[in-house]
């Protein structure tokens, strides 16, 4: 019989654990036997199987032993000599017509997790069907035989990829205005949060002859003791440094290079939601491109006022980036995000890549010749003022089947200062009001989190449908 911590459960950002205590190297064996048996399955096995990892604690070493085990099943392994963020896996399944990448990271949550994301054909984030599958494979596994890495790799079972980054690089300068990056110079200070997105925004940033000067470029396992998100609480260095140093842009992401986060010259934090917005309206209004836009339901609706401007639309899906590059491909889509901070645009690979986020907003600005908070400025002057505020609560596992039964099962909602004009569950409980206002309430996909986002004109109305929501669950 199993212990409590061989549970192996895929949410939207792939499989996270605690180090230690679900997240073993017998896990991770498990979890790569498993992605053989899909493969075999699925007929994948002939084609190799490329692994990447972060720069979190362990997480160079969970890979080898991921590739152990793949190696031992006849499937060749891709590996790399340095970390690579999660974009560069996606992007090399993606050119390289491959069957499955992984990547062993746990994103932006706090040091003591880590996990794996399971890529699938074309560059996807695996669906909810393939997770599934694999989860119940992995049920079936016990102990997975492996072969000692340096005799995979004397028997050529590992490959090392040589220059593993030319592909993403060039393909990332080849869809930039390099021109107008080149004649504007800005200078950058990138925050890489210890993270595995430093190497190739750099390269990109020097090749567009950008001053480029970083901070947190160390290893650090603790992440400096905080959290690897580039939330504004995590950037306050940042934006004193940008200030300080007079640089043009503060640019962070998170521990696998797949979230961004903005600082202007000024010092304001540059939301995700406000990244969005401005570069949909950039990509339209300035590069002349035509399309939807597509975001998640916890996402800021100034994207639908500005898609309407353009007679465009602004589709809604549910959280999970699958759903996001899904929906853009099939409605043609120019950008589709979300306001944790992930976004990708039509053309490039299907899932989030704050490398080419990063390198299309400093574009932005050069063209245009305007800061973000000017950008920004003018598209609320043009929109309307849209705000958004969060509270991200821990719970008891009793807690959630109680916040179930209430929200799901009697489907109880709080007393508002407005009535509802609609409700949707497809995601935990959106509700939505006349003044296009909104608040939801769901579970993280990721951690033990209850989220209520709530968007409204101002913080005190966004926190009043907070308070409601805590009010009905004894919050």
């Amino acid at each position: 019989m199993k212990d409590n911590f061989d549970e192996v459960k895929f949410g939207t950002g792939g499989w996270r654990a605690v180090i230690g205590y679900d997240f073993t190297c017998r896990n991770v064996r498990r979890v790569a036997a498993g992605v053989c048996e899909l493969a075999k399955r699925k007929g994948g096995a002939d084609k190799p199987i490329i692994i990447g990892y972060d720069r979190r604690f362990m997480s160079d070493s969970a890979a080898r032993q991921a590739a152990e085990v793949i190696a031992q099943a006849g499937i060749t392994v891709w590996f790399l000599h340095r970390s690579a963020p999660t974009p560069y896996v996606m992007h090399t399944v993606k050119k390289q017509g491959l069957c499955y990448g992984l990547e062993i990271t746990a994103s932006h949550n706090p040091y003591e997790y880590n996990g794996i994301k399971l890529i699938v054909s074309e560059g996807r984030d695996a669906p909810p069907e393939t997770t599934a599958l694999l989860e119940k494979l992995i049920a079936d596994i016990d102990t997975p035989e492996y072969m000692p890495f340096d005799r995979a790799v004397a028997e050529g079972k590992i490959v090392y990829v040589e220059n593993p980054f030319n592909d993403f690089l060039d393909d990332i300068i080849a869809r930039l205005d390099m021109d107008a990056l080149r004649a504007r110079g800005l200078r950058v200070l990138f925050d890489t949060m210890h993270g595995s997105g430093a190497y190739p925004l750099t390269v990109i940033f020097h090749t567009a002859r950008c001053t480029v000067d970083a901070i947190n470029l160390n290893k650090d396992a603790y992440f400096g003791g905080m959290m690897p998100a580039p939330s504004e609480k995590g950037l306050k260095i940042l934006q004193d440094s940008v200030v300080r140093g007079g640089y043009d842009l503060g640019i962070a992401m998170d521990g696998d290079g797949d979230r961004l986060g903005i600082i202007d010259k000024n010092g304001r934090y540059i939301n995700a939601n406000e990244i969005l917005c401005m570069l949909y309206y950039y990509l339209v209004k300035y590069k002349g491109w035509k399309g939807p836009v597509v975001r998640n339901l916890a996402t800021t609706h100034m994207l639908d006022k500005i898609a309407a401007s353009f007679g465009e639309k602004c589709y809604e899906v549910p959280v999970g980036f699958k759903y996001i590059s899904s929906k853009i491909d099939e409605v043609d889509a120019v950008l589709g995000g979300e306001s944790s901070g992930g976004l990708t645009v039509r053309g490039h690979i299907h899932g989030k890549d704050s490398v080419y986020a990063a390198s299309l907003f400093a574009e932005m600005v050069s063209v245009t010749g305007m800061s973000p908070s000017e950008l920004m400025d003018g598209l609320s002057k043009q929109f309307g003022s849209y705000v958004m505020v969060e509270d991200n609560l821990r719970f008891a596992p009793e807690f959630k089947q109680k916040a179930n039964e209430i929200i799901f099962e009697k489907k109880l909602l709080p007393q508002f200062s407005q009535e509802p004009v609609r409700v949707n569950y497809e995601d935990g409980c959106k509700v939505y009001f006349e003044d296009d206002s909104f608040v939801i309430c769901r579970f993280s996909g990721t951690e033990p989190l209850l989220r209520i986002f709530a968007e409204s004109s101002s913080v005190s109305a966004g926190r009043e449908y907070i308070a409601a929501f805590r009010e009905l669950l004894k919050l």
